[in-house]
């Protein structure tokens, strides 16, 4: 799997969040440089179970999605006399 990057307003939040979390419920001061690197490891490490979590989150929407149409086309389902 590639890595995971964020743009950079995207890793510049992700950043700040980890940092008000350290702040608040650890109460400890983290450097964004510090931050960035947790960041990098959270990502290189456990990035993937999440990633995976939400393809399998499509899978289930989609194939919910799907047998809705398959019931729509077969309710056009005409008689035979086969």
């Amino acid at each position: 799997m590639p890595a995971i990057d964020l743009d950079p307003q995207q890793r510049d939040a992700a950043i700040r969040k980890l940092q008000d979390y350290f702040e608040t419920e650890l109460d400890r001061e983290l450097g964004s440089f510090e931050a960035g690197f947790l960041l990098d490891f959270l990502a290189d490490n456990i990035g993937a179970a999440f990633y995976n979590q939400g393809l399998y989150d499509a899978v289930a929407a989609l194939s919910k999605q799907f047998d809705t149409m398959s019931e729509g086309v077969l309710a056009l389902e005409k008689p035979t006399n086969l």
